[in-house]
């Protein structure tokens, strides 16, 4: 279901986006659509890399290495 939606912008910015829409080939009003599906999706993204991240660094990384030496083993002559 599509829903209208209000937007006020200055006319200097209006008259910009027609001219922008018509070199499209499209209107103002599905420029703007495709420009808030855009963002909303870049959000959607890195909403979903942001989780993926934060459960990898929860589980941690395995550096390498092994046990540590003990500080006699380290100062032995």
């Amino acid at each position: 279901m599509k829903r209208n939606l209000t937007v006020q912008l200055d006319e200097e910015t209006v008259a910009k986006a027609k001219v922008l829409a018509a070199r499209r080939s499209t209107s103002v009003s599905k420029l703007v659509a495709h420009e808030i599906k855009r963002l909303v999706g870049e959000d959607d993204a890195y909403q979903r890399a942001k989780l993926i991240a934060l459960a990898q660094l929860d589980r941690g990384y395995h550096l390498g290495g092994g046990k540590p030496a003990d500080r006699d083993a380290l100062h032995e002559r």
